[in-house]
């Protein structure tokens, strides 16, 4: 038997499992579905909450309100803000026209989006349109970068319909991470970011990216 064929054999074999892992992989991440909240997803949300906050990261960013269960506003009026939000309507001064979508897979919800439509000051030093999160455990799959890719093409799609002031569907869109996360600094460089700058928030660095 010839060595040199055999492995020459093996190798193709490595290479064609590899090619079909790949694509079963694209194929995973395309199937991620960017949708509004439900009455039905309160719980999940709840549980997510809890996980993230461990990482000092507010998942649905639902607002505190001292003697509500939980500490935070009924789940009925989150969804209502939410639409408010999203239309543009009833917003308190500083705020902006923005979208929360939470992100899923088969079903099951893997992170979520939150996209701001214009920038404030704050958002424009330090938050930028677009923050998203990816549970820990469907991390590196290659979520992150689709969540962010879909919440680019909303933000362009948004704009392009003219009811954002001053803004414009070719407009540059601007993402920002913590300097230290080198997983969300990588997803936004595979977007197209390119960084502008790195400024203080309190004593931490972030990274500012335009797209």
């Amino acid at each position: 038997m010839n060595v040199s064929n055999s492995n020459a054999s093996q190798r193709k074999k490595i290479n064609q499992v590899n090619q079909i892992n790949h694509v079963n992989q694209i194929n995973q991440i395309n199937q991620i579905n960017l949708r509004f909240p439900t009455e039905a997803d309160e719980v999940t949300v709840n549980a997510l909450d809890a996980v993230f906050a461990k990482e000092n990261f507010d998942f649905s960013l639902r607002h505190r309100v001292a003697g509500a269960a939980g500490g935070v506003e009924p789940w009925g009026e989150y969804l209502q803000r939410l639409r408010d939000e999203a239309r543009g309507t009833n917003l308190p001064e500083g705020r902006v026209p923005a979208e929360f979508l939470l992100a899923e897979v088969d079903g099951e919800i893997v992170g979520r989006v939150s996209i701001r439509f214009a920038l404030n000051d704050y958002l424009y030093r330090f938050g930028g349109h677009i923050g998203y999160g990816v549970a820990p455990r469907f991390r590196r799959q290659g979520h992150a970068t689709e969540i962010l890719r879909q919440a680019i093409g909303r933000v362009r799609a948004r704009w392009q319909q003219g009811d954002i002031p001053g803004a414009t569907g070719d407009g540059k869109i601007l993402v920002t991470c913590d300097d230290e996360n080198v997983g969300s600094f990588k997803t936004i460089e595979a977007c197209g970011g390119v960084l502008e700058n790195r400024v203080d928030n309190d004593g931490a660095l972030v990274r500012r990216y335009w797209i």
